[in-house]
């Protein structure tokens, strides 16, 4: 934000990832209201996070350059303040109301007053209590300090009405902000019933990205391999008490990332931008976490993973996650990832491929589900090898790739070495 003549101007942030662009979702001030020093003014929406922008100083909001919904490029021109000394709180000048006024107002400053906490409310957690008109001190938190979580609204919305005192009328359902009205029923088989849920920002951009990198940037190849995990869960068994002490949860996602630090050490290439000129590679392994939320998929950056060891790889993943599940992280938490991976077998996925590559990076490995599986083992001379067949904890290990960076052969070398320092874990 910078200053012109006796206003003041209010820009999107500059410092934004490359290619990132933002949607304005939503003024949480009127031209003509007033707004404190550091008081949020504008809610923006990456692909990734929900950023605020706050107010540079006391003042009048006087000029709105910028609509809701519309995109917004880094260091773009918002909007206009006059600056006004000792404004003790924020209060409304007479100002025309504005056409989106007709939702239920946002909820003001980051904290609940009165509520059952004090922990400060995210953009995520403040827009949802604001579009279904709860009041936050009627939510449980269940996140650290009581602070409350989107899937705490979320629970808060799901849950069933009091019944109607007898005789009462029912009374039909509000539309919500994300659910368009439903369509007329229909005896006409061609046409059944149904009903329509706007895409949110979150979504549009997603689906943009993932047809731009799949189809007009990066020709994805993927290559499989299945990972025994025994000697992992071996290991976690002994430590998981030992590391829980100590502040951490040992997940098995912590072991994939250590693993995957040591097949980009064999295949560096794996962790690089293809440019018109050069390779780019990555000294620096800023490896991304794919990460399901109720907003959508995020991948926060556990950065320099190089420089951790299991237990604070586990103590900042554990990290990571939860802020992303809370809908609290920042813009610099989702920045400069340089090779991603995607434990989809959390949710019960065998194989996915290909994943799509999350631009401008290379690769991205995916995992399984672990699930114990019948395993043929050779014993004994390679013309007349004894074979028996053994139970073993297994799982599938893709890793999608740009075809320009690197071919099969250096793919299924990067999947050899994962699968290889896991397979052989050791203390």
């Amino acid at each position: 934000m910078s200053g012109a003549a006796s206003s003041l101007e209010v820009r999107a942030p500059a410092a934004q990832e490359e290619g990132t662009r933002s949607q304005l979702l939503r003024w949480l001030k009127a031209v003509g209201e007033r707004v404190a020093e550091h008081e949020p003014l504008i809610e923006l929406e990456t692909d990734k996070v929900t950023v605020e922008v706050a107010s540079p100083a006391a003042g009048v909001l006087t000029e709105i350059l910028k609509q809701e919904q519309e995109e917004v490029a880094p260091g773009e021109l918002l909007g206009r303040i006059e600056p006004v000394t000792a404004i003790a709180a924020p209060e409304t000048v007479a100002a025309p109301i504005r056409a989106t006024d007709t939702a239920a107002p946002p909820i003001p400053g980051g904290t609940a007053p009165g509520s059952r906490n004090s922990a400060p409310l995210s953009p995520a957690v403040r827009r949802l209590l604001s579009e279904h008109a709860l009041d936050p001190a009627a939510v449980h938190g269940s996140g650290e300090g009581g602070r409350i979580t989107v899937a705490d609204v979320m629970r808060e919305i799901a849950a069933p009405q009091q019944s109607a005192a007898p005789g009462a009328a029912a009374v039909a359902a509000p539309v919500t902000g994300s659910e368009l009205p439903r369509t007329a029923d229909s005896t006409d088989p061609e046409r059944p019933a149904s009903h329509r849920v706007a895409h949110s920002a979150v979504r549009k951009r997603i689906a943009a990205r993932m047809v731009e990198s799949l189809l007009h940037t990066a020709p994805h190849v993927t290559t499989v391999f299945e990972v025994d995990m025994g000697a992992v869960l071996a290991h976690r068994e002994r430590h998981r008490e030992e590391f829980a002490h100590r502040g951490a949860v040992l997940t098995l996602t912590a072991y994939f990332a250590q693993a995957a630090l040591t097949a980009i050490r064999a295949v560096p290439e794996a962790n690089s931008r293809w440019t018109d000129t050069a390779l780019e590679i990555y000294d620096t392994v800023n490896l991304g976490v794919a990460t399901a939320t109720e907003e959508g998929l995020v991948v926060p950056v556990l950065a320099h993973l190089e420089s951790l060891s299991l237990l604070e790889t586990a103590r900042r993943l554990e990290e990571l996650v939860r802020r992303a599940r809370e809908g609290a992280l920042t813009p610099a938490d989702v920045r400069g990832g340089t090779f991603t991976l995607s434990n989809h077998g959390v949710s019960g996925s065998l194989l996915a491929a290909p994943i799509i590559i999350p631009q401008p990076q290379s690769a991205i490995l995916g995992l399984g589900k672990l699930e114990r599986r019948a395993v043929v083992i050779a014993e004994g001379p390679e013309e007349d090898p004894e074979e028996r067949i053994v139970a073993r904890s297994c799982c599938y290990a893709t890793l999608t790739i740009d075809h320009r960076v690197m071919d099969g052969s250096r793919a299924n070398r990067f999947l050899q070495a994962f699968t290889e320092r896991l397979a052989g874990w050791k203390d």
